[in-house]
């Protein structure tokens, strides 16, 4: 379990190919390591990675063909940058909202506009993602524990203050950049829960 505040940027090292899926290498760029276990959890761009090898300044996880597939990691080249968050402990502050680290599918950034000294940043969704995603709701875009300001059935908004720009990896994205979604995980079990009472 996550809070969707970022830690670090990191940064992509290599990318080895192992019995038909991935292995990624990262660099950590400052992430707090010292107590870092094997099989623990690390979130990558908002996606629940298991730590299969690392020291202080790196980590490396495997990346399943489904994880591959239906999340942004798939089209992660050498040099990409990666916003890094790790597990929440029973003692933390949640700063941001319940973030799993099981992403529900890939947006892309439709525009981004000045709005005073913020940007107010737009992503196109399919409606199968937006049905789950309210205004003033929240939304973990690329991991980030963010709020929606505005919602349609093309897509959702979003303002983002200098300080969230500057520390992730959204200062290298761009228009139609792919972005992981993970929708609020109450608007999933209601539905589920809808469906069985239907019966």
């Amino acid at each position: 379990m996550f809070t969707g505040i970022i830690q670090s940027v990191g940064q992509i090292q290599s990318l080895q190919k192992i019995g038909g899926d991935i292995r990624l290498a990262l660099a950590v760029n400052g992430l707090p390591m010292q107590d870092v276990e094997l099989g623990e959890s690390i979130a990558v761009s908002g996606v629940c990675l298991t730590v299969v090898a690392f020291d202080a300044n790196y980590f490396a996880a495997d990346v399943s063909n489904e994880t591959l597939s239906r999340t942004t990691l798939g089209n992660l080249v050498v040099g990409d940058k990666v916003n890094l968050e790790r597990a929440l402990q029973a003692s933390s502050r949640i700063g941001g909202h319940w973030v799993s680290g099981h992403v529900d599918g890939v947006a892309l950034v439709e525009s981004i506009s000045d709005d005073a000294r913020s940007q107010r940043w737009r992503f196109a969704a399919d409606k199968s993602l937006l049905r789950y995603i309210a205004e003033k709701g929240s939304v973990a875009v690329n991991g980030v524990s963010l709020t929606v300001n505005q919602a349609d059935f093309e897509g959702f908004a979003v303002n983002l203050v200098p300080h969230t720009v500057e520390h992730t990896n959204f200062s290298a994205l761009a228009k139609d950049s792919p972005v992981n979604i993970e929708v609020d995980l109450m608007a999933r079990y209601v539905e589920r829960l809808m469906q069985f009472n239907e019966k």
